[in-house]
């Protein structure tokens, strides 16, 4: 995802590149974000003492805060977890199980086969600014999402599936379904309600990649300092399901593993909870008395080949790449035992999961009669590889596994913006290495793969392969699949497609990792560990 430590591009990247000026902030929270301009507030607790009942909940993130923070276009680890405490949708999920609850609407529909789903907003539900939550707010970010001359991150999640979004009073809205959808309940937690006073001003969705985040959920932003820290404190006026416990939040971003752990243990620590712990601070981090719990899903490293380059274009060479890297080798050195090498693009614990068609166990052998049947010697790869620590911890067991086979290898990490801005300008590239969760937007698998694949998704533009007849034909049975009716057929023809996704290799993960988050339960309860990066305290509170 699309920030310093987590790599899947936001489809805004292109309007945030371009767009270097503030451009008409929200007057009612300019005062409040005017700091942002004269640096980093302190990070010390200063909310009434080490037991004070408002003292300053201090998370530490390992990803940056720099990403766009639109919540159709974001696909930012941290933008996404902030998000998710600042506005609502008309259902949110839990953050572990999805399951869909009601958050800005009063109740989850009774029938998620129904073709039609009505909602009523919460009765009294405000935004930040103070002023009322009304069906037009909601139809407004709808139209956005559904507008065929917008793209959007979001549109890939609800296009295929919602036909449309009507106001039926001051505060009752009606979704038009073109087929029966019952996944898309837990999706109407990736649409969050915005207000159309402010974000339809002209600027005002280049002011809500850049920062500007006013919602109507139990947080709401007081300050926002790129590449340092965004802070939150309670909403007063919030009436709704999840009240927040904490009278204020301060959010790091530590991209940097040291500094990032250094932040969150010893005597003199200044943070209660840190995501993305390394896991050779795992032992350390439990002897000093904090609670270190990890989660499994979709985490992953992938590579992405570039078939426009030759002879990534020829799938035997990219079946012999992946066929050639240790990852039981990996797993072990640099991930600690904390991962599994895939065996499918979707992760085992995966409702969906079956064990891939093409699994790509190590075998070197294989890996160069691949070569030599592809007529390929002497091959030379750049890798083109994000910072993240993790990631760079694993690259030098691909630049082993390539050069044992007479891949001569070079490797070469950036940061993800700089990365990412390389695909954006459509420069030459022969293969990235970098970090994916889908899981984000959730677990279900038609919304996974449509992330990853599809004929004007991000990614395929990337690779190049969308006009292939292979590619053409995977998403013509995607399309298939979504449309389904039956849950088995459904799951049967996704799990055939990934078949394919598997044997092609394009973009494909390598290994599936767990993620680690560590926090003191002596000052917080209610904590529980993601399997996707960021944190979730809409249920947490002090000890």
């Amino acid at each position: 995802m699309r920030d310093v430590t987590h790599d899947v591009p936001a489809l805004g990247r292109r309007a945030f590149l371009k767009h270097s000026g503030a451009l008409g902030a929200a007057a009612a929270v300019s005062a409040s974000l005017a700091a942002c301009s004269a640096g980093p507030e302190s990070t010390n607790d200063t909310g009434g003492g080490a037991g004070g009942p408002n003292r300053t909940l201090t998370a530490v993130i390992g990803y940056g805060n720099d990403g766009s923070w639109d919540p159709t276009q974001t696909a930012s680890a941290f933008c996404m977890a902030a998000n998710n405490h600042i506005y609502e949708g008309l259902l949110d999920t839990d953050p572990i199980s999805r399951e869909p609850y009601a958050a800005l609407a009063t109740q989850v529909p009774a029938d998620p086969n129904a073709t039609t789903w009505r909602f009523a907003l919460r009765e009294g539900a405000t935004f930040h600014d103070g002023k009322p939550v009304t069906a037009d707010d909601v139809v407004f970010v709808f139209d956005r999402i559904l507008d065929p001359k917008t793209q959007t991150l979001t549109k890939g999640f609800f296009a295929p599936w919602l036909k449309e979004v009507r106001r039926t009073g001051p505060r009752e809205v009606e979704l038009m379904l073109k087929f029966p959808f019952p996944d898309g309940l837990s999706r109407l937690t990736l649409a969050k309600v915005m207000p159309r006073h402010v974000f339809s001003r002209p600027g005002g969705w280049e002011d809500a990649i850049r920062g500007t985040a006013i919602g109507s959920g139990p947080y709401r932003q007081t300050a926002h300092h790129p590449k340092s820290n965004t802070t939150f404190e309670a909403y007063a006026g919030y009436n709704g399901p999840r009240r927040a416990a904490f009278k204020k939040m301060n959010w790091l971003t530590i991209v940097d593993a040291a500094p990032r752990v250094a932040r969150i243990s010893g005597a003199s620590a200044g943070a209660q909870i840190s995501d993305n712990i390394p896991y050779a601070n795992i032992g350390q981090l439990e002897s000093g008395g904090l609670t270190v719990a990890g989660g499994a899903g979709m985490n992953n490293l992938f590579l992405m080949f570039n078939t426009g380059h030759k002879p990534f274009d020829d799938v035997r060479v990219r079946q012999a790449l992946h066929y050639a890297i240790d990852t039981e080798k990996m797993v072990e050195v640099a991930l600690k035992g904390h991962g599994t090498p895939s065996s499918s693009f979707l992760n085992e614990a995966n409702p969906a999961y079956r064990r891939a068609r093409t699994v790509y166990d190590h075998d070197p052998d294989r890996a160069k009669a691949l070569l030599k049947a592809a007529g390929v010697s002497g091959l030379k790869i750049d890798i083109l590889a994000v910072n993240v620590s993790w990631i760079v911890d694993c690259l030098p067991t691909i630049k082993a596994s390539w050069d044992a086979i007479g891949v001569r290898t070079t490797l070469s990490p950036q940061e993800t913006t700089a990365v990412f801005t390389k695909m954006d300008q459509k420069q030459d590239y022969q293969v990235v290495a970098a970090a994916s969760n889908p899981n984000q937007f959730g677990l279900d698998a038609d919304l996974i793969m449509h992330y990853n694949y599809g004929p004007a998704n991000l990614w395929m533009q990337y690779t190049r392969w969308a006009g292939d007849p292979v590619a053409r034909q995977l998403f013509k049975d995607m399309d298939r699949a979504t449309r389904e009716p039956d849950p088995d057929r459904k799951k049967a023809m996704i799990q055939d497609y990934v078949d394919v996704v598997a044997e092609q290799a394009v973009l494909y993960p390598v290994v599936h990792n767990e993620l680690m988050t560590a926090w003191d339960d002596r000052l917080l309860t209610g904590i529980r560990a993601q399997p996707y990066p960021g944190i979730n305290l809409l249920q947490a509170k002090w000890a």
